[in-house]
């Protein structure tokens, strides 16, 4: 493998003016522009997408003080209703696909591949600012005359049809502007990484996470068209009181639950491909070893994509199915755990047997290997139509999807902002915090959503402000460990904006990391590197005689030494 030095990028001088950061404004200020820098928009991303995940957060807040008594006591019925709606879209649409593929496909991706910037960066930038006015749409629904959305994030007529039109309405607009800003963004990245390769690099040669990016993003251009155009189908019930999905007007709502699943439960792997690539990059960093299986990991994350579209009606077995499509989608919906499985004894082979560092970008990374399993566990479980059609609809299902994006996606993005923190700013972030972090993070984590496996197994129905007073127990329990998740988020910011001024200063490549963002400086220059971009066709090369001396060269230090281990 050739490595070139970190000082063989360093900038020099102004950017040229050809380059679009040459345009836009400097320092801090550039953040709040329509800058077309990949690196830039990634961190607005980032950003913006925290902002909401407090907010959805402290809607969580609200949902679990309510269920700490088994009375409605905190808010009305109708304002808990509004809440649990915007708490599941916040953190899906405004949270975690925007991180996962946004933040840190657009900053990782062009240095993955040995580009400049993305394929088409004006698209890119036009793609984040569709997300603020989406976020402001669902903020300003909770005032309009009737109040916000009461339907929940999946929309089911006829209940959406007959709740507050206004709210609904708006709720249907955020969606489809997010929706867009997806398709933009996949687009992006599928012909970045198809068409900017540099030349000499092969697609078999690439990092894990651009495959996982790669086949998100064919996810998302199959699949996010078809939730618009429902979507706006819905409008039209509401708004023209037309009958597609109204039943009193001779609509399917059948129909509407097919053509949203077609597009949500997809969404699940346009969430957890990405972080599955995260996690791939992490891992033979803080282990030192190769990534294992790097072959059979790329075709599992085809295979997911492939399986991933045909899976949807598993969330239908209580809607009428008939019986041969209840064995279909349990037979495809058991096979996906086939290429699951084998992206996760790849991560333990590539753990075991090595110097691991049990930093806090490990220690979310291995949390996450847990929380997975254990949501794809009850995944299988809820696969099979005589367990599902039991805990259908109640706190099970809760716990297991939370168990899938909390515990899986949102482990993996606190576990990347702590690896890449040091190439965002040029600093480290302190140790002692990230671990506090983390500790109350897992416990809090598990004693909220660990409960409710039970609840559910004993029949407690989700999306109820009220239940029987037998469940309180475990409920109080739940909202405890929410509140230590909440606690969790004071140590991660004071961290994370101390250490932008305070930290110990983390050189170019702190972790001693073959990937090419790491090649350059930290932070990079605008164009990424001066001169050519470096060639890395073994980018997983860890613990070879050569790599060691090729990686010592490029860095000037000994590849066990420094900060991190």
């Amino acid at each position: 493998m050739t490595l070139a030095s970190p000082t063989d990028f360093q900038p020099q001088g102004e950017p040229p003016a050809s380059s679009p950061g040459g345009l836009q404004p400097d320092g801090w200020l550039r953040y709040l522009s329509f800058s077309l820098d990949h690196k830039v928009i990634g961190l607005q991303y980032l950003v913006c997408g925290f902002f909401f995940y407090f907010l959805g957060g402290a809607l969580a807040g609200v949902i679990r003080t309510e269920l700490a008594s088994p009375i409605s006591d905190f808010v009305s019925r109708e304002t808990y209703n509004e809440v649990l709606t915007l708490h599941g879209t916040v953190m899906i649409f405004l949270w975690i696909v925007p991180v996962v593929n946004g933040a840190f496909g657009n900053y990782l991706i062009p240095f993955y591949v040995g580009a400049r910037d993305m394929a088409f960066p004006r698209l890119n930038a036009v793609a984040f600012w569709l997300i603020p006015p989406a976020g402001l749409l669902l903020i300003t629904s909770y005032f309009v005359q009737g109040g916000a959305a009461q339907s929940g994030w999946t929309a089911y007529p006829p209940l959406s049809i007959t709740t507050p039109a206004l709210g609904q309405v708006l709720w249907i607009l955020s969606v489809l502007l997010l929706g867009g800003s997806s398709i933009f963004g996949g687009i992006n990245f599928i012909a970045t990484i198809l068409k900017l390769r540099r030349p000499g690099l092969k697609m078999m040669q690439l990092p894990m996470y651009c495959w996982a990016m790669l086949g998100t993003s064919i996810l998302v251009v199959l699949s996010t068209p078809v939730l618009a155009g429902t979507l706006i189908l819905l409008s039209f019930d509401i708004i023209a009181h037309t009958g597609f999905f109204n039943p009193a007007l001779g609509g399917n709502v059948v129909v509407y639950q097919h053509l949203f699943w077609f597009y949500s439960h997809p969404a699940v792997y346009i969430m957890v491909l990405p972080a599955f690539g995260l996690v791939s990059e992490i891992l033979p960093i803080h282990a030192r070893k190769p990534l294992f299986g790097y072959t059979t990991m790329v075709y599992s994350i085809m295979g997911i994509v492939v399986l991933g579209l045909v899976v949807w009606a598993h969330h239908m077995f209580t809607s009428g199915t008939p019986p041969w499509m209840r064995l279909f989608f349990t037979i495809a919906t058991s096979f996906i755990a086939v290429p699951t499985g084998i992206k996760f004894f790849n991560w333990l082979a590539t753990l075991w047997g090595g110097k691991i560092a049990l930093n806090s970008a490990m220690l979310f990374a291995c949390a996450f290997i847990v929380n997975f399993v254990f949501g794809g566990i009850t995944g299988v479980a809820l696969a099979q139509v005589p367990f599902d059609i039991h805990v259908h609809d109640t706190y099970f299902v809760v716990a297991h999807f939370h168990y899938i994006v909390y515990g899986g996606t949102v482990f993996v993005i606190f576990s990347s902002v702590y690896h890449w923190y040091p190439k965002f700013t040029g600093r480290m972030l302190n140790e002692h915090l990230g671990r506090f972090h983390f500790l109350l993070t897992f416990i809090g984590f598990n004693l909220c959503f660990a409960p409710q496996h039970w609840l559910g197994l004993n029949g407690m129905p989700r999306r109820v402000a009220e239940y029987d007073p037998s469940f309180a127990t475990w409920n109080q329990v739940s909202s405890v460990g929410a509140l230590l998740m909440a606690i969790s988020s004071l140590p991660f910011l004071i961290n994370i904006l101390v250490s932008a001024y305070r930290g110990e200063i983390a050189g170019d490549n702190p972790w001693r990391a073959l990937t090419p963002e790491w090649l350059t400086t930290s932070p990079p220059p605008v164009e990424n590197w001066i001169g050519e971009a470096p060639l890395v066709t073994h980018p997983y090369g860890y613990g070879s005689a050569q790599d060691q001396i090729d990686l010592g060269a490029a860095t000037g230090r000994d590849l066990w030494g420094g900060p991190g281990l």
